[in-house]
């Protein structure tokens, strides 16, 4: 089905031909309109909880190939609003693929546009900045049916935290030896299995579960430390995360990962802003100034802690190569540390997967 993604920006209209798999599409779907340059990967990346409220273009020219599998996922769902891609391959071929793409996305009822220019899209939002648009047609732009966009105020955490507490036990060849409480700001299942194969049993709450309720159990349950996990959207509106870490600050190790790390540094008096088009694929370069190494990680951030803000008692561990945004910061006065990056890598490198350990080495001491 010949299908339409319009971009309104400035008072013009950009318009992107292709034709739908997936779901059909009823009526237009919106989103801000986000690329991502990962070359494997399209399950997780779609199953990431942090694209929600996003459409997400892929750079990679054939999405497909290796179909999907149940152990691919990082969440029970696609919370992508939607995907774009060049070319899709409708015959995969991989011994743990189960069903197609297409199949998965109509499980999902997400719409896909397909035989896109991919490559203009991308250029185009490079130069201009992430930017809301929807996928249509013909005959529904004839009816004048309208998107409604969400307003960049919307809590989009709220709508992909778990919403009461659970448990999560340790995993692997490791006996428990920690328990860690989790904060789901809209958490990836592999940032929670890495604690896991690491003797973590780890206690899942609420994204604004009360720091005192939390401050409780790490007394009565002998709690070794708080996880903060990735998410969507906009940090600044999540207040309710910002007021429990400042709660929490200085009286267990905390580690912060991508939503994480930005919450964290709300928590401590920082602000962050709005990228223009993002850190979205699993080749980015960053610097860790303590090793002098450069680790080549994975990446799914549309906003960034402005390092000048700062208190001094924070130190900039970490710092992106390409536009040297803040990609780390290390509390040592407050034991807690937080990267904007994900060493999970699920997809990406595993150059970060230390991290983990850093954490149980802190709770350990």
């Amino acid at each position: 089905m010949k299908g339409l993604l319009i971009i309104e920006f400035e008072g013009k209209e950009e318009v992107f031909e292709g034709r739908f798999i997936g779901a059909p599409l009823v009526q237009p779907v919106s989103g801000e309109i986000v690329f991502n340059t990962s070359m494997t990967g399209y399950q997780e990346i779609l199953t990431d909880p942090s694209y929600a409220g996003q459409i997400i273009a892929f750079t990679s020219a054939h999405i497909g190939n290796t179909g999907v599998n149940p152990e691919d996922v990082e969440s029970k769902k696609i919370h992508a609003r939607g995907m774009i891609l060049s070319n899709y391959c409708s015959m995969p071929s991989h011994f743990r693929s189960n069903a197609t793409l297409d199949d998965f996305l109509k499980r999902n009822a997400i719409t896909a546009l397909t035989d896109v220019d991919t490559r203009a899209l991308t250029l185009f939002l490079r130069d201009r900045g992430v930017v809301p648009g929807y996928f249509t047609t013909d005959e529904l732009r004839s009816s004048k049916t309208v998107p409604q966009f969400m307003a960049a105020s919307h809590d989009w955490i709220m709508e992909t935290t778990t919403k009461e507490p659970y448990w999560l036990k340790a995993i692997g060849d490791h006996q428990s030896k920690y328990k860690v409480v989790a904060y789901d700001y809209g958490v990836k299942a592999q940032l929670l299995r890495e604690l896991q194969l690491r003797g973590c049993d780890v206690w899942v709450v609420p994204a604004d579960y009360p720091a005192e309720k939390v401050l409780k159990t790490i007394e009565s349950e002998k709690m070794n430390g708080v996880f903060l996990s990735n998410g969507p959207g906009d940090p600044s509106v999540a207040t309710y995360a910002v007021k429990n870490v400042k709660d929490l600050l200085g009286k267990t190790p905390i580690f912060g990962v991508c939503m994480g790390h930005q919450i964290l540094s709300l928590a401590l008096g920082a602000r962050t802003y709005k990228l223009k088009y993002g850190h979205r694929g699993a080749n980015q370069p960053v610097k860790n100034f303590k090793t002098a190494s450069v680790e080549i990680s994975s990446h799914n951030h549309g906003y960034a802690v402005d390092a000048s803000t700062l208190p001094a008692m924070a130190a900039v561990s970490h710092v992106n190569l390409n536009d040297d945004c803040c990609e780390g910061i290390d509390v040592p006065s407050m034991n807690a540390f937080s990267v904007q990056y994900h060493p999970e890598s699920s997809p990406g490198p595993h150059d970060s997967s230390y991290l983990f350990d850093r954490f149980i080495e802190r709770m350990s001491n």
